[in-house]
């Protein structure tokens, strides 16, 4: 049986007017013509990009960059927990 893979990010969209910085749960792994959520500390409320264009990671860290349809982030991950050795990107 294989266990959830549980995320607590930080996204942080770039650009001219980047706004607040977006901390919670990653709901799935972003993957190229999905859309990403992330759900609040609340369990209420989520946020949810565009769909994905582009995935890029920096080499030896938990870090990547998302270009979707209509924005760019940067997306860090603070902690993993994963039992399954899943990646963050497939």
């Amino acid at each position: 049986m294989l266990e959830s893979l549980v995320v607590e990010v930080v996204l942080r969209k770039l650009g001219p007017k980047p706004g607040r910085p977006v901390v919670g749960r990653l709901v799935r792994a972003p993957r190229r013509g999905a859309v990403v959520v992330i759900e609040f500390p609340d369990g209420l409320h989520e946020y949810v990009t565009t769909p994905v264009r582009r995935i890029l990671r920096v080499a030896g860290a938990e870090v990547y960059y998302l270009q979707t349809t209509n924005s760019r982030y940067r997306l860090e991950v603070r902690r993993a927990q994963a039992s399954t050795g899943e990646s963050l990107v497939r």
